[in-house]
């Protein structure tokens, strides 16, 4: 059917162009999402074509939405946790449509030609703002944090930057040192590079975690002897080679590791939510309300490290998830986090050929770089961010369907 091709036509390269647009703006990637949503269920109503999906991943998913559901028993606000159901629900079409509709090695390869493109843009575009003080996008300003630059770049604030940087950069960089040889080999490296500037220039300790365990992960899985001792080495000579100003501020906390990761005021943030969770453990104060609950549990106890904000996110997925919708959904999302790494380390080790297998695990370090990020920052309820993960899950899921293929140079 000629209708069918034209859905198939925005469905495959909307998919395609949608991690290079979030770098440029989140109203040109929503674009790209509701199209590929949108013309999904359309093509499913005609065809009505079963799902190939994993099945296990999608019924934790379920159980996840459910203890969501269910934690609106407590709102203070149907509307905002309406919102918040809304959102789950794109969340699931996004690993749906990526997981249903990739179904060949050249649309796999596209996709990263896609991610490769953002994450160039995204980086230059910071470099650019570094030299002349906004970004050539949006002609955002450059900001600082302890008398140091943080670049942006097209993104609202530089930690939203390096959650971007960093949840794509493992990809490119697994293929460039585990795959790619000759001139790819180079032109992958250049744009590692640029991949991991990003993250430095983003000035985002969880971001930097985050990659760093991202790698270290990769080299673990590849037995690259060489590679992990690079690393340890980073961690040894990384206080030594500190700029001054993050030097000195290391000093005034007295290198006190928990309060250099998350600032005094995120362990505010972090005490006051703890306290949120104590008052409603099982099914917490509501989907989606977080900020329109946290003044009310603020402790005098906890705000002796410094003062914060009536409304404001928790800077921790975990414990946002947790005062939102209880222990009951925060368990809900870890068996649904396991079940994601199950089938990708299933998928990963009966991959034949070589370049899938190589992506298979980079995405794995991908998700592992969003989720350490998530222990600092409020990463998956960024609206311009959390769109990237749920894609990325539903990329590694599609993986599962190319077992089959036999070992092949792409």
């Amino acid at each position: 059917m000629k209708k069918l091709r034209v859905i198939d036509f925005i469905i495959y390269w909307s998919i395609v162009v949608m991690p290079f647009s979030v770098a440029i703006a989140p109203a040109i990637a929503n674009t790209f999402i509701g199209f590929f949503c949108a013309f999904f269920i359309i093509k499913r109503l005609i065809t009505k074509q079963p799902f190939s999906t994993d099945r296990l991943t999608l019924v934790f998913f379920g159980l996840f939405f459910a203890a969501s559901a269910i934690s609106i028993i407590n709102s203070v606000s149907y509307s905002a946790s309406f919102q918040g159901i809304i959102k789950l629900l794109k969340y699931i079409l996004i690993i749906l449509v990526c997981s249903e509709e990739i179904r060949d090695k050249k649309h796999i390869i596209r996709i990263i030609i896609s991610i490769c493109f953002g994450v160039c843009l995204a980086s230059i575009d910071a470099l650019w703002q570094m030299v002349f003080g906004h970004d050539f996008i949006h002609h955002i300003a450059i900001q600082a944090a302890v008398g140091l630059p943080r670049p942006t770049a097209a993104f609202p604030n530089p930690n939203i930057f390096g959650i971007y940087m960093a949840a794509l950069t493992p990809l490119i960089f697994g293929l460039t040192f585990f795959y790619f040889k000759g001139r790819n080999k180079i032109l992958m490296f250049f744009v590692s590079v640029l991949g991991l500037l990003g993250v430095y220039l983003s000035l985002s300790r969880g971001s930097g975690l985050g990659i760093y365990l991202a790698v270290l992960f990769l080299s673990i899985a590849k037995k690259k002897k060489l590679l992990i001792s690079f690393l340890a080495g980073i961690l040894i000579i990384f206080p030594f080679v500190m700029p001054k100003n993050i030097k000195q501020w290391a000093k005034e906390v007295n290198y006190n590791p928990i309060v250099f990761m998350c600032n005094q005021d995120r362990i505010s943030i972090y005490n006051n939510t703890i306290n949120m969770i104590k008052h409603h453990p099982f099914i917490g104060v509501g989907l989606n309300t977080f900020t329109k609950n946290y003044g009310k549990y603020k402790t005098e106890q906890a705000e002796k490290y410094a003062h914060t904000a009536d409304t404001i996110y928790a800077h921790n997925i975990y414990l946002q998830m947790a005062g939102e919708t209880g222990l009951l959904g925060l368990a809900a999302f870890l068996l649904f986090l396991f079940q994601v790494f199950r089938q990708a380390f299933n998928t990963s080790r009966k991959l034949n050929d070589g370049y899938l297998k190589i992506i298979g695990l980079s995405l794995i370090a991908c998700i592992i770089a969003f989720l350490v990020n998530g222990l600092t920052e409020t990463s998956l309820y960024y609206p311009r961010v959390v769109m990237i993960f749920w894609y990325l899950i539903g990329l590694s899921l599609a993986l599962g369907k190319f077992t089959y293929l036999k070992k092949n140079a792409a």
